[in-house]
């Protein structure tokens, strides 16, 4: 169903470090497209990023969602055909801790997000 869809398009993930990203960045590379992601770096040596070798698989770059100027200008250089926004602070302890960045990460990184497509 979607072997076509993806191949040979410029697809941009934020959020390629973490779980979900990681994997959807996995299957998207076997489905044929040019993956670039945009995340905070891995955060241990077992996060599946790490341990699936994402780093020689896509054209990853460090950045976080709410710095709006790093992520305009990458979407300018990238200019995807596709783009698939997964970065988040999803963590609830973590939440509680730092509701701040939290919010902070997860609304206006969406709204960075909207700004840069």
């Amino acid at each position: 169903m979607f072997s076509e869809v993806f191949k040979g398009k410029k697809v941009l993930i934020t959020g390629d470090t973490g779980f979900k990203g990681s994997w959807l960045s996995l299957w998207l590379v076997k489905l044929g497209a040019e993956v670039y992601g945009y995340a905070l770096p891995q955060r241990s040596e077992n996060d599946n990023f790490v341990v699936c070798e994402m780093e020689k698989r896509t054209q990853h770059i460090d950045g976080d969602v709410r710095n709006i100027e790093t992520l305009v200008d990458y979407f300018n250089k990238i200019q995807p055909d596709i783009a698939f926004h997964l970065a988040a602070q999803p963590l609830v302890l973590e939440s509680y801790k730092n509701p701040y960045e939290t919010y902070s990460t997860n609304v206006m990184g969406v709204v960075n997000f909207f700004e840069a497509v």
